[in-house]
């Protein structure tokens, strides 16, 4: 079921009713997947819509993890439980969405004009709090990357993450937040869409 949209919301958009639908008002999460692979080239191509978000001092902490072995599958597996399980198991794409830990060591790379602001994240807490809430923006821009490739995405929670750090992060300092099924729907993918607020209830002015 897609939302209803005003003409006059299409119409206020600078992209066409199809693409507005594809990115927006019709995408959904999908529940099951079909059995049709996802190339290595349309993954490149999520991940290079991906990092043009913004992300603060274009720090991008986010780390995508593509999870192609069956052991690594089978460990993320092991980190859910019921549904999501199988959901895991049966994606044709499967994504850990983690953030480096240590994502200030980038500085002179992604901040090149004022490296020297490196020094301004030293104490961790802090550094892992900005890369996760910086992880968790750039995690938005992946979903709709996914979706501009004509792709549903599955985000899914409620994983243990130290099985899933365990299995893909033991040797790195990458912390993941969100696993993340990707390919084109299957069978009965679709529950019906919940409610969305309105405009009177989730925007004010002042």
């Amino acid at each position: 079921m897609s939302i209803q949209v005003e003409t006059n919301h299409y119409e206020s958009l600078t992209i066409s009713q199809d693409a507005a639908d594809q990115l927006f008002f019709d995408a959904r999460s999908a529940n099951s997947f079909s059995d049709e692979p996802v190339s290595d080239e349309v993954l490149d191509a999520i991940y290079e819509a991906t990092k043009l978000g913004p992300t603060m001092m274009n720090n991008q902490p986010l780390r995508i993890t593509w999870i192609k072995s069956e052991q690594a599958r089978q460990a993320i597996a092991g980190s859910m439980a019921g549904r999501n399980a199988e959901k895991a198991l049966s994606a044709p794409a499967l994504a850990v969405l983690s953030f480096d830990t240590e994502w200030h060591e980038e500085f002179e790379n992604f901040f090149p004009h004022a490296p020297e602001r490196k020094e301004m994240f030293q104490d961790l807490a802090m550094r892992t709090a900005v890369g996760n809430n910086n992880a968790w923006l750039q995690a938005g821009y992946f979903i709709m990357g996914v979706r501009a490739a004509g792709l549903a995405a599955g985000p899914m929670g409620g994983f243990d993450s130290t099985v899933v750090d365990a299995a893909i992060n033991a040797e790195n300092n990458h912390k993941s937040f969100l696993i993340v099924n990707v390919g084109k729907p299957g069978e009965n993918a679709w529950h019906d869409r919940l409610p969305r607020h309105d405009a009177s209830l989730a925007t004010r002015s002042v």
